[in-house]
Order: C-alpha cells, then structure tokens, then sequence
C-alpha cells in the first residue's frame, strides 16, 4: 500500500476517533470501561479471523510472554480512558499522553543503561516543560472553578489530582512495556499483526471485573436519543452509533499505524503521529470549545517542537534540502 493511503488512514481515522471519544465522554463521562471493551472485541474478532487463522496459527512468540505484555496493555489502555472520569479535560489528556518520550528515555536510562545525546535531553526538557505548562495552567482553572462551587470544589480539584496521577501511571507503564515489546521483538522478530491480537484478545476476560459499569452504561447508552445513520437509514440510540464509530475509527487508525511501521521509517511514523496529534488538539479546542489559554498554546508549543527535536527531523531534512538545491538547474 502507497505510504499516502497510511498517512490518510492515519489522519483520517486517529483524528475522527477523539471526535466520537470526546462526544461519548461528554456525554457520560464514566464511560471508558464500555468503549475500551468495545474496541478490544472489534480487533480481538478481527485478528482472530485474519491473523489467527481461527486458532489453527501457533503464535511465533511465545504466549506466555504475551501475558506479561497484555497485563500492562490492559492496564494502560483502562486508566488511560477512565481518566476522562477523574475531571480531566480532553486537550489536557492528549498533551499529557505525548509525554511518552519522557517516559521512554527514563526508563531505558534506567532498565536499558542507554545514554543519549545533548540535544535528546535539550528535546525532553522542553517537552517536560510544556507538560508543566499546560498542567499548571490547568490546575488553576480547576481550582478556580473549585473556589466558585464550595459544596463540590474541593473533591472536584482532588478528582483532578487524581486523575493526573493515574495519566502519569499510564504514561510509566506504557514506557514499560514499550521497553519489553523492544526486547521480545529483538529476540523472537518483529510480530506486529500478532501482537495486535493477542494484546487485544487476552486481556477480554479480565473485563468480568468491570461487567457491572460496563452494563450499566449499555443501559443508557441504549436510553439516549434516537438516530437515523444517513444513507443507510437504520435507527438506534446515538450513543451506540458514536461508539460504533469510535470503534471503526479505533481500527483504521490502529492500521494506519501498523501500515506505516511497515513502508516508512520510524521518523517518518514519529512525525505523523505527532502532527496528528496537533491536529487532533486544534480540532478539540475549535470544535467543542473547550477552554485553553495563551499559556496552554505555549505549553503545546514546547511539547511538539521538542518531540521533533528527539526525531532529529532537523539533521535529517537538512541533506534532503541540500540535494534538492544542488538538483536545481542554474538560472541564466
């Protein structure tokens, strides 16, 4: 497939997904454990079909180390979506979760004993610093909305603290077992496809814990309003047809990465996923107007110059200018 159709897909697909994630978490705010569980039937079914083979395909890592993984995906994925819960606001979960480089460069100075380059801590120190930014800047405005409500104030700033906790746990994990994917893939092979199943397959079971709120949001789910799907015409509850959608846009984006992997290069994949990310955030703030501030864009801006300063984007578009300078014919 032509890289142009996975930078579509990806756009396409990542971008639309926080859409229907943030009308559905607007909605019913608790709704993470539903929307989770759905997506990892959807990719569970879809892998077991096209990449098991129905079973009949043996896994080319072992599955035992599938388990280790799949505890800290399923654990990950859970927290990161009932943060929506804990008073977190959309554009600040999205910044939060770019911070993954941060992560990742701690955890491999400490597990892996890697030592990087000046300008990679120049890079995660101003990716750290817009975290800081935007955090800060959200605190108060939870504070103020605090001091404005005496009754619920005070709980809602500690919801919020809570729920920055669990995004900094999230974020830890999810380095952690970046750290792990990195040793399996470097001893049994890259398994991408294989790996998206049995991420998404082996954690079903652990939702029994979660049945209770899962049903109790199928319930009103199935209790909002009524809507006609255009061109096909079908009726149901709009609150199914935004997760039914959440859930195709989960898998398109989820693809469009895996196509990615496979025809660019890792900087290449590392730059469209953060500019997919920008506009994802743009278009949170625009469309459903959620507050941010001069120092929330600072803050932004720090995060994503300083991921394309850990990509080396500079170093690497630099020859590519120089050629296409030198390819230039002289003007007579």
């Amino acid at each position: 497939m032509h890289p142009a159709v996975a930078v579509g897909l990806v756009f396409g697909g990542c971008c639309s997904n926080v859409v229907f994630l943030e009308l559905l978490a607007r909605q019913f705010p608790g709704c993470g454990n539903i929307v989770t569980f759905s997506q990892f039937l959807f990719i569970a079914l879809e892998g077991f079909i096209f990449e098991a083979n129905f079973g009949r395909k043996r896994p080319a890592i072992p599955i035992r180390n599938y388990f280790i993984m799949v505890a800290m995906f399923f654990t990950v994925s859970v927290v990161n979506n009932y943060a929506l819960n804990l008073n977190i606001a959309m554009p600040l979960h999205m910044i939060f979760r770019s911070g993954s480089l941060i992560a990742s460069m701690a955890l491999g100075i400490i597990i892996l004993k890697k030592r990087y380059s000046v300008s990679k801590y120049s890079s995660i120190a101003l990716v750290s610093l817009g975290i800081f930014t935007c955090t800060f800047m959200s605190a108060k405005q939870v504070a103020s909305d605090s001091s404005s409500n005496q009754e619920d104030g005070p709980q809602a700033f500690l919801w919020w603290l809570l729920g920055i906790a669990a995004l900094t746990f999230a974020l830890l994990m999810s380095a952690r077992m970046g750290i792990f994917q990195e040793t399996l893939y470097k001893k049994f092979g890259k398994h991408s496809k294989e790996a998206l199943f049995y991420n998404h397959a082996l954690p079903l079971p652990g939702f029994l814990l979660l049945a209770p709120n899962i049903y109790q949001h199928a319930v009103l789910f199935s209790q909002s309003e009524l809507f006609q799907v255009p061109v096909i015409g079908l009726t149901l509850p709009i609150m199914w047809f935004y997760l039914l959608m959440n859930v195709i846009t989960q898998y398109v984006c989820i693809r469009g990465v895996f196509i990615l992997t496979t025809e660019c290069t890792s900087l290449t994949v590392t730059l469209v996923v953060t500019l997919r990310k920008f506009v994802s955030l743009i278009f949170s703030i625009l469309y459903f107007q959620n507050p941010f501030t001069g120092w929330h864009w600072l803050g932004t801006a720090f995060v994503f110059v300083g991921t394309l300063m850990y990509t080396e984007l500079w170093h690497s578009l630099g020859p590519l200018l120089a050629r296409h300078r030198r390819g230039r014919p002289k003007e007579q």
